[in-house]
């Protein structure tokens, strides 16, 4: 839906795009020097939570997806924290994304990059509603640079090396945008009112970082369809 006088949306899926009050993403824009860098876990999701985790988003084969250590063990090498793409499957840093590094009968298509996907959003919300007492009234930091819909006019806020348009809904809501237009970006950031927990992804990312209690990332680390691993604030990003 589009505003008339404007020309920008006024919503994305079934969240509202938010122009009269930035203040809820006020945590995302107040960091000290340092602190929740360009490039770091921090960074692409928020400082300051108690733990983290970096969610990887998975090859595929066909239409099924595929682990990272499933990759990884049919070249003989190991998934790290750390561990970037390219060198699961033995590329240089910046190789071109081509179907011939496919192995056949193990991997055909690249983790996507992006913002999450939404097959590994599906995962997480359930685990998310658990750890938080808002779950139906969340926000949502959308980066205007994805080029679907025309912003001119939508107020953002900034976060290190972009500037998102706030959305608000429920957590429910942020699978919607699949399901309203194919192929669309979900949001980069989502966080619930009562900030028990942020998620975080960046354009240029073959991850998702999510950040909360101790609880909520032990729970994440052990759900079966997710794939993931412990990370810090202070962490470089892949």
């Amino acid at each position: 839906m589009t505003d008339g006088s404007a020309g920008a949306p006024v919503t994305y899926g079934r969240m509202t795009v938010e122009r009269a009050d930035l203040g809820p993403a006020r945590r995302l824009t107040e960091r000290g020097p340092g602190f929740g860098a360009f490039g770091t876990v921090g960074g692409v999701a928020a400082p300051g939570f108690a733990a983290y985790a970096r969610v990887l988003h998975p090859a595929a084969l066909g239409e099924r997806p595929v682990r990272w250590e499933t990759v990884a063990a049919a070249y003989g090498r190991r998934v790290g924290a750390l561990t970037d793409w390219h060198e699961v499957i033995g590329a240089e840093r910046f190789y071109q994304n081509a179907a011939e590094y496919g192995l056949p009968g193990v991997w055909d298509e690249h983790p996507a990059e992006g913002p999450t996907p939404s097959e590994v959003a599906q995962a997480l919300v359930p685990v998310l509603t658990r750890h938080t007492g808002t779950p139906e009234r969340c926000w949502f930091g959308l980066w205007e640079g994805y080029g679907r819909r025309e912003w001119t006019g939508t107020p953002t806020f900034p976060t290190p090396e972009r500037d998102e348009i706030l959305l608000s809904g429920t957590l429910a809501d942020v699978l919607s945008v699949d399901a309203d237009e194919p192929f669309a970006e979900l949001p980069d950031l989502w966080w619930p009112h009562d900030r028990a927990w942020c998620v975080g992804g960046d354009v240029d990312l073959v991850s998702t970082y999510v950040c909360g209690s101790e609880e909520l990332i032990a729970e994440l680390l052990a759900t079966p369809g997710i794939e993931a691993h412990r990370v810090t604030a202070g962490d470089r990003v892949g």
